[in-house]
């Protein structure tokens, strides 16, 4: 039987409550090109997927627009003026600082530059040793390569890994690398085990073992 050794968590649905965060900060994109807020099923998008691919879905019906002028405005506009609409989990850093000396901790995540104010703002900095995201990742998720990475850099098995995620596309992504996955507040999506509260996962057997 395989010892756990290397916990991976994506970031929004799961670090964070970060819907309301990417609701205001897309819909400031699009008023400021002159256009109406987005629906529900692309603020669903935005919550899976990288920037650059959420602002392409965002504004596919919007030719008049070319991407590069919106990369260039958000690039001007940046996204820390956002982050306190981000809620983090309110058990998680509990829950890290039960975990951090048993286990090698990372982050797998689409979001990206966004990423490390983020965790110097909400002081998570020191609790994980590796951090990929989709602008440091040759692909970004689903595809397997920032979870090989994470895998590589620890030196761990996919067996002494699991992979804390609340989407297909997390799902994807673990199961791309044979990495158990844990669904987190999703009880709808494939996974080995499915939890509503970072303490929950601690009676899981991977931590009781």
């Amino acid at each position: 039987m395989n010892v756990l050794k290397l916990i991976v968590f994506d970031c929004d649905g799961v670090l964070f409550d970060s819907r309301r965060a990417n609701r205001e900060y897309y819909n400031h994109l699009l008023k400021h090109f002159r256009h109406p807020p987005m629906d529900e099923s692309e603020l669903e998008y935005a919550h899976m997927h990288s920037a650059s691919d959420s602002v392409r879905h965002i504004f596919r019906n919007y030719p008049e627009n070319s991407f590069e002028e919106i990369e260039a405005f958000r690039r001007e506009l940046g996204y820390e003026r956002f982050l306190p609409h981000m809620r983090m989990e309110e058990d998680l850093m509990d829950f890290l600082h039960i975990v951090k000396d048993k286990f090698h901790l990372a982050i797998s995540t689409n979001r990206g530059n966004t990423m490390e104010p983020l965790l110097r703002i909400f002081g998570l900095q020191e609790f994980f040793a590796k951090v990929v995201t989709s602008q440091t990742a040759v692909r970004s998720k689903p595809a397997p390569d920032g979870l090989i990475e994470i895998l590589n850099h620890f030196q761990c098995t996919a067996a002494e890994t699991i992979f804390i995620g609340d989407s297909i596309i997390d799902s994807e992504h673990a199961s791309s690398c044979d990495v158990p996955l844990i669904a987190f507040k999703n009880k709808d999506l494939p996974a080995k085990f499915h939890v509503s509260s970072f303490m929950e996962i601690l009676t899981l057997p991977p931590l009781r073992s």
